[in-house]
């Protein structure tokens, strides 16, 4: 709401400096402020933005982990923490926010400085209460929302040139959609903005009132409240103590059960969704008696409809209202209307809403937590609640280190909940530490993840987990090119394991052993190894695992060269994958297959293994899809189609580079050396121009040249048939309109609703309603068939023609 002076400001000094900080008081609007900046530049000068959320981390020591976790940069080839940063950022172009850097003020500027004098074309954005003072930073201090000047008479229309009064009047009617201004309102609503200060998520928290209070009820309220928070005295730091008024004040409000959910929520950080928030907030059987900080009154069961009377500042801190798990959905509603809470916007891939508190709020609610004595009791359940979740995807298959689980979504809440049982020397540490442990090797943070488990061996000497801890140690080893380490940690975890009773414990040790001989070379060694992790899984009655055992097999068959045993392990594994296994793992095996039909001279079926993996690999730049680009590069080069081969070959290297990911090195010297033979059968002007037409080939764009001339359809059967056969189908011009035309393109992308609407100018709902339109007229449903389609439209020049 407003801001649009700003905007235009601050473009213009983004395009001017490399490092912008946006300062001001808390509640002023720095990081909504911030994510419209972002959102505008998209594309121009500053290249791609990457949002950094630093809220929620508290050790300076993992700022460069945190960074590269939320840029999605991965340790390889020895490279860790700033240095794997300088070596992913390079030279790209990119836009990264830092949000929230007061409390590491240090840490990111020294950060912020070694990134910006090693990665030429990197800019920082960043949000602060306080400057980084960093050579060459450019500060923006962000001012509240235009008021009314005091004391003057204006009509309704002078009154709404107030960007606070228009941003009060607009949250009113989102609270309550039959809002509207009586005779001689308006001037209330410019008296409740000035006491507030201007601030905008003040603002906000008052106008949330506007469905059960009137307008001279809010400024009665806040009036009475601001005097209570100050004595009387009105000579205290102003915007903080109006933020504190207004966040008091609104808590003052709340029933009783909406007061014992809004302060239990503030443990959890990293967000919540219904399901953990119910987990944490609703009291168990044994709550209250004696785990708490200081005395207790009874329980009070809390209905739907008990309001206690609200007389003082905030309730009655001791009282303990037993909260029921069915209560929990409702109040988060009651919240999110009265601007307590806000939803995490954003793609929802499991289908449930997301919200958060904002950091100013949850401070407050932690506050209050503290002094209703239930801090420890919250934090017992959220623990449980993790170390729950974190169980059953542990319990989930034969080898859990790289399934995929449920608590991506929870990793914030996860390291807070580690350090908090770390300090208090919580029995539940070592499962809710291994876990985190695992999320940062599926990361690739290997640095962070190999501290965590050398954290974890110190106090398992006994455990039955050591052994799973060892086992992912080596594989975090491997990753990093530690080769000794990974085969020594490897050793132990077998032998751990096979003085223990537990067969799924021991076939993952064996994974291990023998992955991280086939990191050395070691191929003849590592086939021994998966022949004993097979057998072992064999006895465990899991048809998926055994599946994937076999695969792992038939992977180092085909580097000892045993191809023929090698097809007929893949030929036994694909259907079961194909039924059961998480997409990575299933593009993975396809891959394989693909990789020995070439092997052994099958070109087409190689060659349709290899488009069915780019089939089913997600949309936008992954590894997944370089493999298989390899594979098909590789396949060109036999069938001497020499420019084409080039071409694939030179687009995902350039992907490579993009996204900071390494081959594995016997693959790599394989296609490597085709490549070579292949320069030496093209004249050196002929290989530049193809390396330079493949590197210019993204996206959609690239999928369709990839898969022109394959035998794609032969790969779809049975149901898949309806899913997946846009994604190769070449078709006539769609009847879309321009705006339809380039909201597809940017979908082709890979860009986000969100990204699009910033990128277009439009909001996120118009965005939903084009794309709907185009799923329509080209008899498409997913965001993969959309982007096919555009590129395989006619017309489509052959790349370097």
């Amino acid at each position: 709401m407003g801001r649009e002076r700003e905007l235009s400001r601050l473009r213009t000094l983004l395009r001017s400096s490399r490092l912008l900080t946006l300062t001001g008081p808390g509640g002023v609007g720095k990081t909504r402020l911030a994510l419209e900046l972002a959102g505008s530049v998209r594309g121009a000068r500053a290249g791609r933005a990457q949002w950094v959320a630093l809220d929620s981390l508290r050790d300076g020591e993992l700022l460069p982990q945190a960074l590269a976790a939320a840029l999605g940069v991965r340790e390889r080839g020895g490279r860790a923490g700033v240095e794997a940063l300088v070596h992913a950022l390079g030279t790209r172009t990119m836009l990264v926010v830092l949000d929230n850097c007061e409390h590491l003020a240090d840490t990111c500027a020294q950060l912020a400085a070694t990134l910006l004098a090693r990665c030429p074309r990197l800019r920082i954005l960043a949000t602060s209460r306080e400057t980084l003072r960093v050579p060459g930073e450019v500060v923006y201090r962000v001012a509240e929302l235009s008021l009314t000047p005091t004391g003057e008479d204006h009509d309704l229309a002078g009154l709404l040139r107030s960007e606070a009064v228009r941003l009060f009047l607009e949250r009113a009617r989102t609270s309550d959609a039959t809002f509207e201004l009586g005779r001689g309102e308006a001037r209330t609503v410019a008296e409740i903005c000035r006491r507030l200060d201007g601030l905008p998520l003040a603002i906000e928290l008052a106008a949330g009132r506007a469905g059960s209070l009137s307008l001279t009820g809010i400024l009665h309220g806040l009036d009475d409240q601001l005097s209570l928070l100050t004595d009387g005295s009105r000579t205290g730091p102003g915007r903080h103590r109006e933020l504190g008024a207004a966040i008091d004040w609104s808590h003052r409000l709340l029933d009783p059960l909406e007061r014992v959910v809004f302060r239990r929520l503030s443990v959890l950080g990293g967000g919540f969704h219904a399901e953990g928030a119910a987990a944490v907030c609703a009291d168990g059987e044994g709550d209250g008696d004696g785990g708490g900080a200081g005395d207790r009154v009874p329980h009070e069961i809390v209905g739907p409809h008990d309001i206690a009377p609200r007389t003082d500042g905030i309730g009655h801190p001791d009282a303990h209202h037993l909260v029921r798990p069915e209560q929990v959905l409702r109040v988060i509603c009651a919240l999110e209307a009265k601007s307590l809470i806000v939803r995490v916007r954003g793609d929802e891939p499991r289908g449930a809403a997301r919200f958060r508190q904002l950091s100013a709020i949850r401070a407050y609610g932690m506050d209050r937590l503290a002094e209703a004595g239930e801090l420890h009791d919250t934090w017992s359940r959220a623990l449980d609640w993790l170390a729950g979740q974190a169980a059953g995807a542990a319990a989930s298959g034969a080898f859990p280190d790289t399934a995929e689980g449920p608590l991506i979504e929870e990793q914030e809440n996860l390291a807070a909940a580690v350090a908090y049982a770390a300090s208090r020397a919580d029995g539940r540490h070592v499962p809710l530490a291994f876990a985190l442990a695992r999320l940062q090797y599926r990361q690739e943070q290997l640095t962070a993840a190999r501290a965590r488990l050398s954290g974890v061996l110190e106090r398992v000497q006994d455990c039955e987990d050591r052994g799973a801890a060892l086992a992912l140690a080596a594989r975090s080893a491997c990753l990093q090119d530690d080769h000794a380490a990974a085969l020594d940690l490897a050793r132990e975890a077998v032998v751990v394991e096979r003085a223990g009773r537990h067969p799924a414990r021991l076939a993952n040790a064996l994974d291990a052993l023998a992955a991280a001989r086939l990191c050395r070379g070691e191929f003849s060694d590592a086939v021994a190894v998966f022949a004993e992790c097979l057998a072992v899984v064999r006895t465990l009655g899991r048809p998926l695992d055994v599946a994937l055992c076999r695969h792992h097999l038939a992977w180092a068959l085909l580097q000892t060269g045993r191809t023929e045993e090698a097809e007929r392990l893949m030929q036994e594994c694909l259907p079961e994958l194909e039924a059961g296994a998480p997409a990575n793992q299933l593009t993975a095996a396809l891959h394989t297959a693909g990789a020995i039909r070439l092997a052994q001279g099958d070109l087409e079926t190689a060659e349709r293994r290899f488009a069915e993996v780019l089939l089913k690999t997600p949309a936008g730049e992954s590894f997944h899809a370089l493999y298989p680009l390899e594979g098909l590069a590789m396949v060109a080069a036999e069938r001497g189609e020499l420019q084409r081969s080039l071409r694939l070959y030179a687009a995902a290297a350039a992907i490579r580079r993009r996204i900071d990911t390494e081959p594995e090195a016997h693959w790599w010297g394989q296609v490597e050396s085709v490549v070579a033979l292949v320069k030496e059968r093209v004249h050196p002007s002929g290989v530049s121009a193809a390396m330079a037409a493949g590197r210019r080939l993204r996206g959609a764009r690239l999928l369709a040249y990839a898969l022109r001339g394959t035998q794609v359809r032969s790969v779809v059967h049975g149901s898949d048939h309806d899913e997946i056969r846009g994604r190769a189908a070449t078709i006539g011009q769609p009847p879309l309109t321009g705006r339809e035309s380039a909201v597809a393109e940017l979908v082709a992308e890979g860009m986000t609703n969100q990204q699009i609407a910033s990128h277009l100018g439009l909001s996120k709902s118009t965005v939903a309603a084009h794309l709907d339109r185009v799923r329509d007229k080209l008899g498409v449903r997913s965001r993969t068939q959309i982007a096919v389609r555009v590129a395989g439209r006619p017309g489509d020049p052959e790349p370097g023609n």
